[in-house]
């Protein structure tokens, strides 16, 4: 790691914000190897002990995402209270610390995002990211007249669905885009809508894409992408 100014070291760990750093370091609060600082000109790396108020401040992690094609009835959680088998049971210990983005239900395959920070993950999800995600949906049967209110945003029991792009692949699939995110959105919409699924699969995360990878595996996703998805954030 390249040598830092300090208050961008302590607003990378998360610990407080580049100013609010400026003043913790005015105020005498910082000490970098046991030395009191007293000017936010002073550079650090991971090498040198940094203290606030006779805490240290650890360099936090940096990000990494990972896609995991998450096998069918699996849940998506680290424990499951009726004992059905969990995505952390289909990957190697040493994967099983990072977090799920978002949520696949028991019965929907494909495309799941891990990462090694929690913030990131909540911030993928947000409503207001407008993340599009893409799905195959099985069906077992498809009435292109009323797939029109789920293109056009639809309310059912009480609850407003966005507008979804839906395109007719065959007579019995559908590649379905939302970006709102809902819980079972797609099967409460489409059951709605005369087309009950018969199978979900998730095939893309916005410009992340599940391609060829075979299932119960992980890939790590290239630090640009990543980069990329955080600008949009």
């Amino acid at each position: 790691m390249n040598k830092i100014r300090i208050a961008k070291f302590i607003a990378d760990s998360g610990v407080a914000s580049r100013r609010q750093a400026e003043v913790l370091i005015a105020s005498g609060r910082v000490t970098v190897n046991g030395v009191v600082i007293d000017t936010p000109v002073t550079f650090v790396d991971d090498n040198d002990k940094i203290v606030i108020d006779g805490a240290i401040v650890h360099a936090r992690e940096k990000t990494e995402l990972y896609i995991f094609h998450k096998p069918i009835n699996t849940m998506t959680t680290m424990r499951d209270p009726m004992g059905r088998k969990t995505i952390y049971d289909c990957m190697p210990p040493e994967y099983k610390k990072l977090k799920y983005v978002g949520r696949l239900d028991y019965k929907t395959s494909g495309l799941l995002l891990l990462t090694n920070d929690g913030d990131f993950a909540r911030r993928l999800t947000l409503p207001s990211s407008k993340i599009p995600r893409t799905y195959i949906a099985t069906v077992s049967r498809i009435d292109n007249i009323r797939l029109d209110a789920a293109r056009n945003g639809i309310t059912v029991d009480g609850i407003k669905y966005r507008p979804m792009h839906i395109d007719v692949i065959d007579k019995n699939k559908l590649r379905v885009t939302v970006i709102e995110g809902k819980k079972n959105e797609i099967r409460i919409v489409l059951r709605a809508c005369g087309c009950p699924v018969t199978a979900l699969h998730r095939i893309s995360f916005g410009p992340i894409q599940l391609g060829n990878l075979s299932v119960g595996k992980i890939k790590k996703i290239e630090q640009k992408t990543i980069d990329a998805l955080l600008k949009t954030l």
